[in-house]
Order: C-alpha cells, then structure tokens, then sequence
C-alpha cells in the first residue's frame, strides 16, 4: 500500500493550465473555508476565539494541502511539500489571525463572523504562494523532470 506522503517524484497527471488551477483553488477554498468554519464554530463553545481559530486553521490546512495536491496542482503529496506547505500559509495565518482580532477587539464586530471577513484578503497570496510550493522543481531538476 503506497503511502500517503511520497518522497518519489512523480506527479500523477499533467499540471493543469493556470486558468484550471485558479478555478479548482477556488473550489477547494470553498469547501476548506466551509471546513475551518464549522470547526471554528465547534470549537469556539469550547476554547476562546484565538485559540478556536488557530486549531481550525491548522486543521483545515492540512485538509487543503491533500486537496491542493491532487485536484488543483495534479501533483504527488511529499513530505517536502507537506513540510513547505504551512510556510505558504503564513501570510494567509498573519492576515487572517490579524484580522480576526482587528475586526473583532477592534470593531467589536462579533466573533462568529470575523474569519470569514478576514480571509477574504488572504485569498490572492496564498494561490500565488502554494503554486510556487506546490510545482517548484527540486535543485538540478531539468524542465522536463516531474514536478516533485
């Protein structure tokens, strides 16, 4: 059985255009906002917002790393790119852990609806910085080597 995490480079379709990786990126957004937003509401009866927040985000990441993989980049999940992943992430972290706080300590809009404004911002960068994790080539790769 193979694993989930591969150190093989090998990809396990050809790379969408990049017109096909915008639109499938947006799906999995979807459904991985829909994701993190149902275990920020869980979590949010029990722990405080930030914390609820963090956990949700760290979850649903994960999610969206397996889902980015196979249907928006069409490339084999490895241990380097699970590893780089997060680091893609960071900024979409800063905004949205800002925001969160902003709209809610700041604005004193309620807490149930501030990540949902929050990410909106996040959204073009974190395309534009997973692609680059996603389909780099690895040192010494030539252009016709798989993406790894």
């Amino acid at each position: 059985m193979p694993n989930a995490l591969s150190t093989a480079p090998s990809t396990t379709k050809p790379p969408r255009p990049i017109s096909g990786q915008i639109i499938t990126f947006a799906a999995v957004g979807v459904v991985n906002t829909a994701t993190y937003y149902g275990l920020y509401l869980f979590f949010l009866m029990y722990l405080p917002y930030l914390a609820a927040h963090v956990i949700s985000f760290t979850l649903s990441m994960i999610g969206s790393f397996f889902l980015n993989a196979k249907f928006t980049y069409r490339t084999r999940p490895t241990w380097r790119k699970f590893l780089l992943f997060p680091l893609t992430n960071a900024t979409n972290f800063v905004i949205t852990t800002v925001g969160v706080y902003v709209i809610v300590d700041v604005l004193h809009v309620g807490s149930e609806f501030a990540p949902l404004m929050a990410s909106a911002a996040a959204i073009p960068v974190t395309f534009v910085v997973s692609r680059w994790v996603m389909l780099q080539r690895p040192e010494g790769a030539r252009s016709s080597d798989p993406v790894a």
